[in-house]
């Protein structure tokens, strides 16, 4: 009786299905975020390149990080679905 008890707590998940769903997106969020901040850099150190400051570098990609940092906080503390 307590062995089948024992496995049935072990099999549970920590989240619900949609938490998970939620992680998977503001992963994406934040992965694209540092995908669109890179690049930019120059061949020649001696030459400045000002792309690096344009407006996808600089707020775009920051923001896209943070939104998906706050995906990620509200996957984790969302009550489960029972």
């Amino acid at each position: 009786m307590m062995n089948q008890k024992n496995k049935e707590l072990k099999s549970q998940f920590l989240f619900g299905k949609n938490n998970y769903a939620f992680m998977l997106i503001g992963l994406a969020f934040i992965a694209l975020g540092f995908i669109l901040m890179a690049g930019g850099g120059s061949n020649n150190p001696e030459i400045f390149n000002p792309e690096i400051y344009n407006f996808q570098r600089i707020r775009l990609a920051p923001t896209l990080i943070i939104i998906g940092l706050g995906i990620q906080i509200y996957a984790i503390m969302a009550k489960p679905k029972k």
